[in-house]
């Protein structure tokens, strides 16, 4: 089974919770269904499908937003899956100031990278290879960006996460 994506009532992206979760939370007539996944169950008294998104029937206030945890997915999202150095498709996460030089490993030292620019560039300063980044790394902001950074983005999500900054080539 893989994730349903959850709106809040004012159509935000919660999180991602289990097919199963997001069924009882439809039954129990405290989310309904935005976009079906295409999966049929079938049981004795009829068949369902399996809800893709689903909205809460009731505004859920979340107190507090934490920062988007730096993964590899999350980062190859928001470099759009390509080396910051060459714009081939990347394969491998560098860090700009190498950690051996005192670089951190946070959103703003961290970029998507081709496995042959990253062999290149080793641990020398960008300076030293005459080398730039095509945009200046900083760390993605927006609930769209908790739920990308933490799984698979099923391409039915991609209209509710498109106003809140992802783009159809990002997800």
């Amino acid at each position: 089974m893989s994730g349903t994506l959850v709106l809040n009532a004012t159509y935000e992206p919660l999180g991602v919770v289990s097919e199963r979760r997001a069924l009882i939370l439809v039954l129990n007539s405290r989310a309904t269904m935005i976009e079906d996944s295409g999966v049929v169950l079938h049981f004795t008294g009829g068949e369902i499908s399996l809800p893709s998104v689903i909205k809460l029937n009731r505004y859920v206030r979340v107190p507090y937003r934490h920062a988007v945890p730096l993964s590899r997915r999350a980062l190859f999202a928001r470099d759009g899956g390509r080396c910051v150095y060459c714009t081939a498709p990347a394969t491998s996460i560098d860090h700009v100031v190498p950690r051996s030089r005192g670089g951190g490993h946070t959103w703003e030292n961290v970029v998507s990278a081709c496995h042959k620019c990253n062999h290149l560039k080793a641990d020398k300063p960008l300076k030293d290879l005459g080398w730039r980044l095509r945009s200046t790394p900083h760390e993605p902001v927006g609930a769209a960006w908790r739920v990308l950074g933490t799984g698979r983005a099923d391409a039915r999500w991609v209209p509710y996460l498109e106003p809140f900054g992802v783009s159809s080539a990002t997800a």
